[in-house]
């Protein structure tokens, strides 16, 4: 909590003071379906008086991104999808699923990484955790099409259970 207090500027830019003259222009706050560049350049304009003062053109310029920044998403790193685990309820095509969902929030997460991730996120019990590992070089594409074919045996295997047990307990 302490790191959402404090300022983003460096000790610097948050000590300097504005100056005597100054008076704050009226902005309208960025959103983030506007356009970033035409916002700048309004920015700019609105401050050319102050354009050399790079400490008070900081601090005004976030005071005009307050509305942006509550509506962004925090991004992700690839390290995050190492959280992301099949939950013991949850289908392995659900987890499929879920897991490429949260891989492609991702930006410049590569392959190999989440191939690691997506194979640690298994149980071990599951028999496809045991194949992954036993396979050498197993591309992402690989895991997920190898993940596809066992969500098919899973299915089938759960239909095939439920018809004997719907046999088993009905009367001759």
């Amino acid at each position: 909590m302490t790191n959402l207090s404090r300022s983003p500027f460096t000790d610097e830019i948050e000590q300097e003071e504005p100056p005597r003259e100054f008076s704050m222009p009226h902005f309208t706050s960025f959103k983030e379906d506007e356009d970033l560049e035409r916002h700048l350049k309004h920015y700019q304009s609105a401050m050319i008086l102050y354009r050399n003062n790079d400490a008070l053109m900081c601090k005004i310029f976030a005071t005009t991104l307050q509305e942006y920044s509550s509506y962004r998403s925090i991004k992700k790193k690839s390290d995050y999808l190492f959280d992301v685990k099949k939950n013991p309820n949850e289908s392995l095509r659900d987890y499929v699923r879920r897991f490429k969902a949260d891989k492609a929030r991702i930006v410049g997460c590569s392959d190999s990484i989440a191939s690691a991730a997506f194979q640690k996120g298994l149980p071990v019990d599951h028999p496809l955790f045991g194949k992954s590992i036993m396979k050498e070089d197993l591309t992402l594409a690989d895991s997920f099409t190898l993940a596809e074919k066992h969500a098919l045996w899973d299915e089938a295997c759960q239909c095939t259970f439920k018809d004997l047990k719907k046999y088993s307990t009905s009367p001759p």
